[in-house]
């Protein structure tokens, strides 16, 4: 495929050729699906943990005999009918950790890529220069000059400025090449690259 290299002020420089394998796949709901879920089941910690009876201590002895009071029977003042007691089929701490097989993650960025480009929501510049780390900048360059009001930026880490000046907004975030990730993509609008991003991004998922 050919996308359109454009400049700050979205006016065409050049052309840029990148793989159909990467920005033309076939669309796959499920490939999505599946990423998204391990990126929000994975982010709980599932640290919980509620004692059961035999948890909980004291209560070794019967409270009163069996017969002959008129109460209830009880064995345990720590039985999960009791006030301080256990709690009857309590939850236990777990793992939710969850990692579908590399050529799904992988996929699933091919079709999340694809679908930007296929609703004309990929923008590739040519370069995304930044001289200091200013978010106000940052802002007046992705608003008034790219016309966005929500997107995800993609440029090499070394540039440092970029990614400090876009990682304080509302509605933008920057990421590197090695860190995109289908989350990210689809709870953004657009997604703008680097004409180097792009390359990293095609040897990466060829």
């Amino acid at each position: 495929m050919k996308f359109d290299v454009v400049n700050l002020d979205r006016n065409k420089v050049s052309e840029i050729e990148l793989s159909d394998a990467v920005f033309a796949a076939e669309q796959n709901n499920h490939l999505l699906y599946e990423v998204a879920k391990m990126q929000q089941i994975n982010r709980r910690r599932g640290t919980v943990g509620v004692k059961n009876t035999s948890m909980v201590a004291g209560g070794g002895k019967k409270p009163w005999r069996q017969k002959g009071t008129g109460r209830a029977r009880q064995g345990s003042i720590r039985a999960s009918q009791w006030v301080g007691g256990g709690k009857a089929m309590a939850p236990k701490s777990r793992d939710y950790f969850y990692r579908p097989p590399r050529k799904v993650r992988r996929g699933a960025l091919r079709v999340a890529l694809s679908q930007r480009a296929r609703e004309q929501q990929l923008i590739i510049v040519d370069a995304f220069p930044v001289d200091e780390a200013k978010t106000k900048k940052a802002l007046e360059v992705l608003q008034r000059r790219l016309k966005l009001d929500n997107a995800l930026v993609v440029d090499e880490q070394t540039n440092a400025a970029l990614h400090k000046s876009v990682r304080n907004l509302a509605t933008f975030d920057a990421l590197p090449p090695e860190g995109v990730n289908v989350e990210s993509i689809l709870r953004h609008k657009a997604l703008v690259l680097t004409q180097a991003a792009a390359k990293a991004l095609e040897g990466a998922l060829s």
